[in-house]
């Protein structure tokens, strides 16, 4: 491709690690090294772990951004986590060859970031690569902790933007914090934008009254619609949420209407279709000794401000709700599943405290200030309890950081890494 190559690579990997000789996964790795190299045998590795969970390695045709930047020194490795891209796909249409939902969560029980982690330990020995380095973005930096917790050998250095995960403590207080961010990014949307906010209240009042219906065939709700704040999330798409409201309502024979333009952008941003782990084991990726219960549901009851019937209801962030199961027609067929995860009290840790009390592998986290999605509060008690991690904190950048500016982003993390 375009001054670039790629190489399909796929392994053969456990289903459950602690059960080598079980059940086996294919799990799907694409490398990308730049035409600029001769020889990229002699690069060293960079693996990438994408944010998700549920999602898919990056898919490029030309190099960019952070990865134009990365593959003047390394070859990377863009991995399908398990269960998404080309890796052994969870999905509706999968999961009930398991059997029983049951049978569904006792298998998704082995796709977090405990065993996405030992799957790149077998990758790296197949690959015959010495320690590599890791860029963990988002639910990625949850994998990279995880990573130095439990493999640190395997690691030469991590980099990572957004991720940095607590370490232990209640669900409830991640919620509790990105709430109260989400509520702060909603006020910045509208005084940077006052006319959308009697727009906001317009859709969600016009929606209760009139059935507008998705591409998708099932009703669009208030509070799906309030899904539209994952739009807050971002440098790149702050602004964007404004175009995706300018043209929500037509004049029709019938009257005033949602537009199809407006239902069909909105269907694509609320369907799980293209990535249902993402609803099914997104609580999941912090339970350690205890169930997660629908955490975000829960601790929504203590903000009214959120709820649709609010006066002006605000926009919501990356939260998942059991409802989701009851109105996403990808994830309806899996709702006893995710009752099952979400009940689920033995989930083992994903973090050493004290291995990384002694980490000695060289770290480097950008912390967002207002993050919306990882708390910079979280995040910072987090870098503290982390031996040698260095922390750039900034109010630059969002969550989506490394796709406003990932070439700097990238070098500054990397010099931090190994600096001198």
């Amino acid at each position: 491709m375009r001054g670039l190559r790629t190489t399909g690579h796929c392994f053969t990997v456990p289903l459950d690690h602690g059960r080598p000789g079980g059940e086996t996964l294919e799990v799907f790795a694409r490398e990308y090294v730049s035409l600029d190299h001769g020889d990229a045998t002699e690069l060293p590795w960079l693996l990438f772990l994408q944010g998700g969970p549920g999602g898919r390695g990056n898919r490029v045709t030309s190099l960019g951004g952070w990865m134009k930047e990365a593959a003047r020194s390394f070859r990377i490795l863009m991995l399908d986590q398990r269960g998404t891209g080309l890796s052994s796909p969870a999905t509706r249409q999968t999961l009930p060859l398991r059997g029983d939902p049951a049978a569904q969560a006792g298998y998704l029980a082995h796709f977090r970031a405990d065993s996405i982690v030992a799957d790149a330990e077998l990758i790296r020995g197949a690959l015959g690569a010495g320690p590599w380095s890791v860029f963990g973005q988002s639910y990625g930096g949850f994998c990279a902790l995880t990573y130095l917790s439990f493999a640190p050998e395997g690691l030469r250095e991590v980099l990572i933007t957004g991720g940095l995960a607590p370490l232990d403590g209640s669900l409830d207080r991640v919620y509790r914090a990105t709430f109260a961010r989400v509520e702060e990014r909603n006020r910045e949307y509208f005084a940077a934008y006052p006319e959308d906010r009697a727009l906001v209240t317009g859709i969600a009042r016009h929606l209760e009254q009139v059935p507008e219906y998705l591409p998708t065939g099932e009703r669009l709700s208030v509070r799906r619609f309030q899904m539209a704040g994952s739009f807050l999330g971002g440098n790149t798409r702050f602004d964007a949420l404004h175009y995706l409201l300018e043209d929500a309502f037509t004049r029709t024979p019938d009257g005033r209407r949602l537009s199809d333009a407006f239902l069909a952008q909105v269907g694509a941003l609320v369907s799980r279709a293209s990535n249902p782990l993402y609803a099914l084991v997104h609580e999941s990726i912090y339970g350690q000794g205890a169930a997660t219960d629908w955490s975000a549901w829960r601790v929504l009851q203590e903000y009214p401000q959120f709820k649709p019937e609010a006066e002006h209801p605000l926009l919501t962030g990356e939260m998942v709700y059991p409802w989701y199961f009851e109105e996403d027609p990808a994830l309806v067929p899996l709702r006893e599943t995710a009752e099952l995860l979400a009940n689920k009290a033995d989930w083992p840790a994903l973090y050493s405290p004290g291995q990384l009390a002694a980490n000695t592998v060289p770290v480097a986290a950008a912390v967002y200030r207002d993050d919306i999605y990882v708390d910079r509060g979280l995040s910072l008690e987090t870098a503290a309890r982390v031996r040698g991690l260095r922390v750039w904190e900034t109010a630059e950048f969002h969550h989506d950081g490394i796709s406003d500016d990932g070439e700097g982003i990238f070098r500054r993390l990397l010099g931090m890494c190994r600096p001198g």
